[in-house]
């Protein structure tokens, strides 16, 4: 069996990333799906820690969960593997993300990354925007006017409700004559309702 090998990135590309993740740098990364942009981001998180960010300082917000348990997958894993490399090996990986060389001092502190990373109260906040929010309405429940300990309602609990909801309604209507008037009460058009009123009927007296 021939071995394919390894993707060649050329040195315009490696600029563009090298760019993108510089912690000084405020950027704008646009790509297609598939082509690299969880990567670059999961390096800017690293470079900013390996700057001395906090690690309680630094917010990163997807759009789905699968997204942000990516991100920190890579972000971990490379923190991970930098605590156990020997000095030649960590000196190459930083170089290669486009820092430069180490001297001792960056290298111990790049080894103490990962664990620091872990100790970090509520750990590295890479979350979707939806539980950004969440989160900010469960530590100001006053200010937004909502109450203090509310639970949010899954996709699927929500459709199940709207599907009980519309049968009570239908079932309610059902011992009443069908009209035009109780279909705008809720939002369906005459027909719909006309039929959907006649079924539940039907069913009742089954």
């Amino acid at each position: 069996m021939t071995r394919r090998p390894a993707f060649a990135v050329d040195e315009t590309t490696r600029k563009a990333v090298a760019d993108a993740s510089n912690p000084l740098a405020s950027a704008w990364v646009s790509a297609n799906a598939g082509s690299g942009k969880t990567f670059v981001l999961a390096r800017r998180v690293v470079r900013l820690l390996l700057a001395g960010t906090d690690p309680g300082r630094i917010l990163c917000l997807t759009f789905t969960k699968a997204a942000a348990a990516e991100m920190a997958k890579r972000v971990f894993a490379t923190l991970a593997e930098w605590a156990t490399l020997s000095d030649a090996a960590l000196r190459k990986e930083i170089i290669d993300i486009g820092e430069a060389a180490p001297d001792a001092a960056r290298l111990a502190a790049a080894r103490r990354l990962f664990a620091r990373a872990l100790e970090t109260p509520g750990g590295l906040k890479i979350q979707t925007i939806h539980a950004f929010c969440e989160r900010l309405l469960h530590q100001f429940p006053f200010e937004a006017n909502v109450a203090g300990h509310f639970d949010v309602l899954e996709e699927r609990d929500a459709a199940t409700l709207m599907v009980d909801a519309r049968r009570r309604v239908l079932a309610r209507a059902a011992g009443h004559r069908a009209s035009p008037r109780a279909a705008s009460s809720i939002r369906w058009p005459w027909p719909t309702f006309r039929r959907c009123s006649a079924t539940v009927r039907a069913a009742a007296t089954c």
